[in-house]
């Protein structure tokens, strides 16, 4: 049997189709990080970093696949699902995932080499929080892979956490 923590060519498919996908936020007006969630069945649903555009603190790319995610698929097909991210769950996203039933995440940038590039936002610091700690505290698990294109989803931030966000 496969081990499920270790990336795949398959999963860097799917990680570089959400390094592409923070891409198309940021160049929308947010913050720049992608989401995408592939049942077992093959079925693909993306999400996007919302949060400028839409007003909304919890409108993490990782928070809206899983709700559109919700509304679309059955509990069988989330328990099947990965979902793919271009950077680490935050402990906010890793607890939608958990409630969400979704069994696989895969993610590219390390929550550890974020936190060096983001700074404060509205006087806080960020969550330091890994979503391996998060998942560790549920009474199900949740496989973790990653991380993975470190460099290529460090770059779709580059320059974005200079200015004031």
């Amino acid at each position: 049997m496969a081990d499920l923590t270790l990336i795949t060519a398959t999963d860097e498919m799917h990680l570089a189709g959400a390094i592409e996908v923070a891409r198309r936020a940021r160049a929308s007006g947010n913050h720049p990080f992608g989401a995408i969630l592939v049942t077992g069945g093959g079925r693909v649903i993306e999400g996007l970093n919302s949060v400028v555009t839409d007003r909304d603190p919890t409108g993490h790319a990782e928070t809206n696949v899983v709700r559109l995610a919700g509304a679309r698929l059955s509990g069988e097909d989330l328990r099947s699902s990965t979902l793919y991210t271009s950077a680490e769950p935050c402990a906010m996203c890793a607890g939608a995932i958990y409630w969400a039933g979704i069994g696989r995440v895969a993610y590219a940038l390390p929550e550890h080499v974020l936190r060096a590039m983001v700074p404060e936002q509205g006087g806080e610091p960020t969550l330091d929080l890994p979503c391996r700690e998060v998942f560790a505290r549920g009474g199900r698990t949740v496989i973790v892979a990653g991380p993975a294109l470190i460099a290529e989803a460090a770059d779709v931030h580059a320059g974005f956490w200079d200015t004031a966000h």
